[in-house]
C-alpha cells in the first residue's frame, strides 16, 4: 500500500498547550544522576509549527515511507510556507492522489521516492499535474499504550 494522507487537521484550531520542560536533557546512553530543575514551560505549538496559519496536521496510512520514520498512523506536520526542495518529504497530489513521499530532482525532472524499497520511485511529468501541498516538518507517532516501544498502531 502507498502511503497516503487523510483526515487534514489545520493548526490554528489548536490552542496554545505549555507543557514542563526539564532543563537537563535525558541522555539514551548510561543513566545520569536526576536533575529535579525544570526549565520554562515549552510551548508544543511554537515547537512543531513555525508557521501556524500555513501549518497542517496529517495522518498517514500506508507504509512507503517508512524508511523515513513515518508509519501508518502517525501524524505528519506539513508546513505549506517551506519551499520543496531536493530531498524535502512533502504532501503532494499526484493525478488527484495524495502521498507522502521524498522529493528528488533529476534532470531537472521531479521525482517522487517512497522510503521503502517495495515501492519504486515515480518520474513525474508535466502531464501528471503534480502540486506539492508543503514541507513535512515533524512527523509524531506513539511507541504504545506501555511506553515499551511495542504495539504501534
Amino acid at each position: 500500500m502507498l502511503a497516503s494522507i487523510c483526515d487534514f487537521i489545520a493548526a490554528p484550531l489548536f490552542s496554545t498547550r505549555e507543557l514542563p520542560l526539564f532543563s537537563c536533557p535525558v541522555p539514551a546512553g548510561f543513566p545520569s544522576p536526576a536533575d529535579d530543575q525544570l526549565d520554562a514551560p515549552f510551548d508544543l505549538t511554537q515547537h512543531l509549527f513555525r508557521n501556524p496559519a500555513s501549518t497542517f496536521l496529517a495522518r498517514v496510512s500506508g507504509d512507503s515511507m517508512t524508511g523515513a520514520g513515518i508509519h501508518p498512523g502517525d501524524l505528519v506536520a506539513v508546513d505549506r510556507a517551506l519551499r520543496p526542495g531536493h530531498g524535502s518529504i512533502v504532501v503532494a497530489v499526484v493525478e488527484g492522489e495524495h502521498t507522502i513521499k521524498r522529493l528528488q530532482l533529476r534532470a531537472g525532472q521531479p521525482w517522487l521516492v517512497a522510503e521503502n524499497a517495495r515501492y519504486p520511485p515515480l518520474a513525474v511529468s508535466r502531464d501528471m499535474g503534480l502540486v506539492v501541498w508543503g514541507v513535512v516538518t515533524h512527523v509524531i507517532h506513539s511507541l504504545g499504550n506501555n511506553g515499551t516501544g511495542g504495539g504501534r498502531k
